[in-house]
């Protein structure tokens, strides 16, 4: 039996929202499997090789307009109304799909509805109980290690959080630096590393971060912008800078860094 590789989980919920919203009142939505595919040429690229298990999920909505169609999976684009979309969904999708070797294909007829593929690598499947191949299991485990959240997006912060566990860290989760300043103390008692966005109202991420190197210099910290510009402004240097959309072992690669820089700095 063929298996995905490495968890598409947060993918398909992101494609079945983005479904469900585009059928606005009522609705219907497909969901169709495919092992043993072939990948086709997707916006310009050519055909995967090998064998691909093509995940499909189409819907009866509105439908996506052509121009709109060049730009869904660029980060925080969206065609929703202010306030009911991050526009992160698609690209997170876009770039989960991508960093495993795939890549997700759409269709679209306005006013008929959508369809959209998620195109993953097929792996033959493991005997039950045999272990996972070392760098495997160190990307997804977390060790029981409590991350603190900073991110002021009720929408990014429940889906950081998610990912987070499904990782298997503990997490707790505040909408401010100010508040992370407050949770963390003195001394950071309970908290392993801080993994906040960059962008916040008041006191943005870097200056966290450098708050934090000043007052609790064992605390590693890991940040996350959309905004190419922001991670590369003036006083970034020497910190873990993570860019949106990030895959789930994109996120479990920077945290585990960061937290092996900090044991070898503190000894």
């Amino acid at each position: 039996m063929p298996v995905l590789c490495p968890d598409p989980e947060t993918a398909l919920v992101n494609l079945a929202v983005n479904a469900r919203d585009a059928m606005e009142s009522e609705g219907t939505v497909t969901i169709r499997l495919c092992c043993d595919a072939r990948m086709p040429s997707i916006r310009g690229h050519g055909p995967g090789t090998g064998d691909f298990v093509a995940v499909s999920l189409s819907d009866t909505g509105i439908g996506i307009a052509p121009d709109d169609l060049e730009r869904i999976f660029e980060p925080f684009f969206t065609t929703k109304d202010v306030g009911k979309g991050t526009g992160l969904g698609l690209s997170q999708v876009f770039g989960f799909a991508k960093q495993s070797g795939g890549d997700v294909d759409v269709e679209s007829v306005v006013g008929k509805g959508s369809t959209f593929t998620l195109y993953l690598p097929q792996a033959e499947s493991t005997v039950p109980g045999e272990p996972r191949p070392t760098g495997q299991q160190e990307a997804i485990d977390g060790e029981g290690r409590c991350v603190l959240v900073v991110e002021d997006n009720i929408s990014v912060g429940q889906f950081a959080t998610q990912l987070l566990e499904d990782l298997g860290y503990g997490t707790a989760w505040v909408t401010s630096a100010e508040e992370a300043l407050d949770r963390l103390g003195s001394d950071g008692d309970g908290f392993d590393i801080v993994f906040s966005d960059v962008v916040m109202p008041g006191m943005g991420g870097i200056e966290l971060a450098k708050r934090l190197a000043r007052d609790l210099p064992a605390m590693p910290v890991v940040l996350a912008s959309g905004y190419s510009h922001v991670l590369a402004q003036e006083g970034a240097e020497g910190l873990e800078l993570l860019r949106k959309p990030y895959s789930a072992s994109q996120l479990s690669a920077a945290l585990q860094r960061r937290i092996a820089w900090a044991n070898e700095r503190n000894g």
